[in-house]
């Protein structure tokens, strides 16, 4: 053994020192930092930005895993790799937390203004804002953080401002009164995609509206409706009733009383309304319903708003004012029962829309608003998809996408409130004006200076200019992330002309609408092309029941805990592996009493393989020759090394073509099988007979084969598990620390050595090994015992190739002596007191006449017979108990069935090797 510089031989695996030695060693050396001129093909992944009030949860760590693998990867094939970081300004969480920061003092964000609060905002950010930042280092992200972005940096707020004037410029932007999905605890508009629809046991209310009759014709005195919101019949303007009902077609134009506001209201017929729906007639209330507002501007109807922005009622509903609207409700009904207007109360389950950030139910209310038309935007990210721009991975998710564009609405894009980027919009006032109405006139600029030359122009000096208060919605600047954060609108930026598009976008399925069809909008709007070329979709992790976590379930599974535990390569290996297929959800196993998981520490165990392994490579290396320099020479090879060899260069070829498919989760598969079984359990077990012989020429042969094997495994595994394979990598080089692995490039395929015919030879040779390990252990032999073997087979391909390796088979059986013969040269008469087996065209046969104690051999059998008859004896109550048959489920009668099967052929074996005993 050479003296090691590196003291690795002598330390055990200690996954938190390995991985913050790295870390710290790539943040110094700036390795992922890379020069738009540099060589290679650029490649580009701009990271998903978590929002910057978020602290890391699985979802990050899998999102992370994924896209790491995929840099790294690219980076190892020579490419000019950028990796951009960077976090969202989350509006509406910032806003929610100093909101309660300040009621806590006993004030609201009115009592300290705007300035005051950005103030604050600012200096949150500052102090808590990098938690998640720090909890990704930790898994070992190679990105260039030196270009870490914030979604409200100053360069990119210039980019929103930009992106904002051109859509106003082609007339895409409008402000207009709409009814807008209304969140009462954040008091802010939401869009579409920020409601959760949420099924809900409620009620059906039953009430009478008194007709105001003014015909001599024969008609009822109310007309009965019924609805899921009892309170906003307070802001009703008319009943609904559909032109084709028999029921109410002569009561089309006459009118009713709403109760309590005594407003006269039509009765108007309209298509829109189900007749079977309720009684058939619909209570109309253009600004509190999406439907009614469309049958209001059908029909011209006015528009009545009884709610604040808080929730509660407002001057329009009378006695009712300032009560929140659930509090209404129940007086309204007691109301509504007083006067013997309540007729019936149904149960009633249906879906109500709740703010997914608020976790309120949404109320549609009127109100003024800045949005964005969708229609030919959309078109335009349709005419993309037939030429796979972006290619999505898997396809299956292209459809959704189509689907969504193809039936988008207009966007609400303002929020109301004051963390976030202002809206460029300036208001127009004379001097003796103080409000702001839907009809003030306004100007949309990139900076007040230039709003006050437009506003001069057009109106006047004697003018004042009032900034609109509103903010973008966050998925405003999240749509330019792909190229704001590569300097546009700058497309003279070296980084915006090598990075852009993007290469891939790495994303959960469910933001597609969220973000993805919004960057490729926005990007095929602003550079005419779509931001990326690939988008790869991933599943969910699932909690050990495989449920989907949530705060409100309470399952998550902490990542750092895991971390500390096992260490980040054991955590993004882990979740890789249990990929089954671009797309699919994984689960990961977790034990919550003892916050352990068996998923992960087997990939802890797997990386303290590849530790001991290079150990063992290191402790018997003679020579302190860098033998990756050194060709091998072919003709001095062996079998086995001829075979990892072969294996070697298959598994290169196939990871590499997997891992371009994005098919993680296979190619993770393939290197643990490679490098656990074949290499670590198989071949160094035969580099160990080698080590023990003292033929230098064939230990240094041996030696070159083990560097070269294991310096490529690990470079292959460096995309999984970066922190781990950087330091074995190390320990096996002669090279300066500044050379680093994570820079290093993917090892050259060398086809030349496949040999598809040995491997199949030694898949072979490994059965036959695994079945006499297997007879030694039903023998009850000891490692230090050590008997015959006997093959015998009429394969002479196989037999002259297992006669090559005869003292490995000693070896790794624990054999006296190996025998191979044909059938023809011996009688199997001879071991008539042996155990036997059959692999293919081979049998084995272990004699233990000589070699066993027979009694206790017969004594273990006879207990092993004992065991499985009562088990069997089990079974058949089990299967012919009809209810359990019935009644079980099916996978659970299945397998009673199968293991009878077993027990059966057990049982049938242990008689078998008895009667070799007698």
């Amino acid at each position: 053994m050479t003296e090691l510089n590196d003291e690795l031989s002598l330390k055990n695996y200690s996954p938190l020192e390995v991985e913050k030695k790295w870390q710290r060693k790539w943040e110094s050396l700036k390795a992922f930092s890379p020069n738009p001129n540099d060589q290679g093909e650029p490649f580009c992944i701009v990271i998903p930005p978590p929002n910057v009030t978020g602290s890391l949860h699985m979802g990050h760590a899998f999102n992370t895993a994924l896209i790491d693998v995929v840099v790294r990867f690219q980076r190892l094939l020579g490419k000019n790799v950028l990796c951009l970081p960077g976090t969202d300004h989350a509006s509406i969480a910032v806003q929610t937390i100093l909101e309660k920061q300040l009621k806590s003092e006993g004030k609201k964000s009115e009592d300290i203004g705007r300035e005051e609060f950005l103030k604050r905002a600012w200096r949150w950010k500052e102090q808590s804002g990098g938690r998640i930042v720090s909890q990704l280092k930790r898994i070992g992200y190679s990105v260039d953080w030196s270009r870490e972005r914030f979604t409200l940096d100053q360069k990119l707020n210039e980019a929103v401002v930009e992106a904002f004037n051109i859509l106003y410029k082609n007339n895409l932007i409008y402000r207009g009164e709409y009814l807008v999905n209304w969140c009462p605890a954040s008091q802010s508009a939401v869009s579409d995609l920020e409601v959760e629809m949420q099924e809900v046991n409620g009620h059906l209310w039953h009430f009478k509206y008194p007709l105001i009759s003014k015909s001599a014709e024969k008609l009822d005195e109310y007309l009965e409706v019924a609805t899921t919101r009892p309170e906003t019949l307070l802001g009703d303007t008319a009943v609904a009733v559909n032109p084709e009902d028999n029921r109410y077609q002569k009561y089309i134009g006459f009118k009713v009383k709403v109760p309590f506001v005594d407003r006269e209201i039509p009765v108007i017929a309209d298509s829109h309304v189900d007749k079977d729906f309720g009684t058939g007639c619909v209570k109309v209330t253009p600004a509190h319903d999406p439907n009614d507002f469309a049958i209001g501007k059908r029909h011209n109807l006015k528009q009545i708003n009884v709610m604040n922005k808080d929730g509660t009622l407002n001057i329009n509903a009378g006695k009712f004012q300032n009560l929140d609207r659930y509090e209404a409700r129940k007086n309204i009904i007691k109301e509504l029962d007083n006067l013997g207007l309540l007729t019936k109360i149904e149960d009633y389950k249906h879906t109500v829309p709740f703010s997914d950030r608020g976790k309120v139910p949404i109320e549609p209310l009127l109100s003024t608003q800045w949005f964005l038309k969708m229609d030919n935007i959309s078109k335009g990210c349709l005419n993309e998809i037939d030429s796979k721009k972006p290619a999505f991975i898997p396809q299956r998710w292209e459809k959704v996408y189509k689907d969504w564009l193809e039936n988008i609405n207009d966007w609400c894009i303002s929020r109301q409130l004051w963390w976030g980027h202002q809206i460029p919009a300036w208001y127009v006032l004379d001097e003796s004006q103080d409000s702001i109405d839907q009809n003030t006139p306004y100007v949309v600029a990139r900076n007040e200076d230039d709003a006050l030359i437009q506003a001069n122009k057009q109106f006047g000096l004697n003018i004042r200019l009032v900034r609109d208060k509103d903010v973008l919605d966050t998925w405003f600047s999240s749509g330019l992330w792909p190229f704001s954060t590569l300097g546009w609108p700058n497309t003279n930026d070296p980084d915006f002309k090598t990075w852009y598009p993007n290469s891939v976008l790495v994303t959960g399925f469910d933001i597609i609408f969220f973000w993805v069809a919004r960057m490729t909008m926005m990007g095929n709007t602003f550079t005419n092309n779509i931001p990326f070329k690939d988008v790869y979709i991933h599943g969910l992790v699932r909690d050990e029941n495989n449920k989907k976590m949530s705060k409100s379930s309470d399952n998550g599974i902490d990542p750092i805990l895991l971390i500390d535990k096992y260490g980040s390569d054991a955590l993004r290996f882990a979740l890789i592996r249990e990929v089954a297929g671009a797309g699919q959800d994984i689960r990961l196993d977790f034990d919550r009493k003892k916050d352990t998981s068996s998923t992960v520490e087997a990939s802890r165990n797997f990386a303290n393989k590849l530790w001991n392994a290079t150990k063992f490579v290191l402790i018997n290396k003679t020579s302190n020759d860098n033998y990756l320099f050194t060709e091998i020479d072919e003709s001095s090879l062996e079998l086995c090394d001829k075979w990892i060899l072969s294996k070697l260069n298959q598994v290169n070829t196939k990871v590499a073509t997997l891992l371009k498919q994005y098919k993680l989760g296979e190619s993770a598969k393939l290197l643990y099988e490679f490098s656990w079984n074949d290499f670590c359990d198989w071949y160094v077990e035969f580099a160990k007979q080698r080590f023990n012989n003292k033929d230098t020429e064939n230990r240094q042969i041996s030696e070159k084969v083990l560097i070269k094997v294991l310096t490529d495994i690990l470079v292959m595994i460096h995309p999984f598990m970066p922190h781990i394979t950087e330091e074995l990598w190390h320990a096996l080089q002669i090279k300066p620390q500044e050379t680093l692995l994570s820079l290093e490039k993917w090892p050259t395929q060398e086809n030349k050595f496949i040999d598809t015919k040995l491997d199949k030879s030694f898949q072979e040779f490994f059965e036959i090994i695994r079945l006499i390990r297997n007879l030694r252990v039903e023998l009850g032999l000891k490692p230090s015992q050590k008997v015959p073997i006997y093959l015998i087979s009429d394969n002479v391909e196989l037999t002259n190739f297992l006669k090559r390796l005869v003292k490995d088979i000693q070896t790794l059986t624990k054999s006296s002596e190996v025998f191979i013969f044909e059938s023809k040269e011996i009688d199997k008469n001879d071991f008539a007191k042996s155990f036997s087996g059959i692999i293919s065209d081979l049998e084995v046969y272990l004699p233990f006449k000589d070699y066993v104690n027979l009694d206790s051999l017969r004594d273990r059998l006879n207990k092993d017979l004992q065991k499985v008859t009562q088990e069997l004896e089990n079974l058949n109550k089990r299967l012919s108990n009809k209810n359990f048959v019935d009644k079980a489920p099916k996978d659970i009668v299945d397998e009673s069935i199968f293991k009878l099967k077993e027990c059966t052929l057990q049982i049938e074996k242990i008689n078998k090797k008895l009667n070799l005993l007698d």
